[in-house]
């Protein structure tokens, strides 16, 4: 089983393929007790419940196009926060978009439960604030580092200073995302540069990074950017399809 992470971008009209190969392995998973579709918990975070339940509509409605599966949402106001009997029963665990430092509190009281899980094989999907919690130490935003810019402030997440914090912990590389289209790979490169963190990905809109066995996949259209800290200064490359 793998852990999905997609760097953001959605749209009604979407088939959903990039969820395919989640709900794929969910699906797999659900078989094994005796369930031909497969459970899949979802948490979704807004400030507002009008917008929260427009999103989950749109959302959901695209994730369910991509394959049959049981969608089971959880929909939190920010300032929420997640309890244990969400992860019961379920084949797969979807954790959207938003204020990415409001997903992290939502997720804080379960963590150690999560990761148990993920583990153990329950695959993970991160959409933009999911993917970028799924790091051991997570990106949550900001656009400053000290009084220098190092990314449009509209990406700082509610952030001034550049905040990195403990996160899932599913896996050992920073996460940012919305990377060419938000700027947020330049905050990553700050952030490596400073020592915040050790590298990590930076993950295009309609781009996804697959990590499990073997070698990292990317899908969609694109680019998954490796940022690497070494003797030398911060080295950028990309992540090959």
């Amino acid at each position: 089983m793998s852990i999905h992470l997609l760097g953001g971008g959605w749209s009604p009209d979407d088939d959903g393929a990039l969820y395919r190969p989640f709900i794929e392995e969910a699906t797999a998973r659900g078989r094994r007790v005796g369930r031909r579709v497969p459970r899949v918990a979802a948490v979704l975070v807004r400030e507002d419940a009008d917008d929260l339940e427009a999103f989950a509509d749109g959302f959901l409605g695209m994730v369910g196009r991509a394959a049959p599966v049981e969608l089971l949402p959880t929909r939190l106001l920010e300032g929420g926060v997640l309890e244990s009997a969400v992860l019961s029963d379920i084949d797969g665990l979807l954790i959207a978009g938003g204020l990415t430092p409001a997903y992290l509190d939502a997720v804080t009281p379960i963590i150690d439960e999560i990761r148990l899980l993920v583990s153990d094989g329950l695959p993970y999907l991160g959409f933009s604030a999911g993917a970028a919690i799924a790091a051991d130490r997570a990106v949550i935003g900001g656009w400053r580092l000290g009084e220098i810019p190092v990314c449009p402030q509209e990406a700082s997440e509610d952030l001034e200073d550049v905040t990195v914090a403990v996160g899932l912990g599913l896996v050992d590389l920073a996460v940012d995302v919305h990377a060419a289209q938000w700027g947020t790979l330049a905050r990553l490169i700050a952030a490596t540069e400073a020592g915040l963190v050790d590298g990590g990905v930076a993950i295009d809109e309609h781009t996804a990074l697959i990590v499990g066995e073997g070698a990292l996949r990317v899908e969609g259209r694109g680019s998954v950017w490796r940022v690497s800290d070494t003797d030398d200064g911060v080295l950028v490359g990309t992540l090959g399809l």
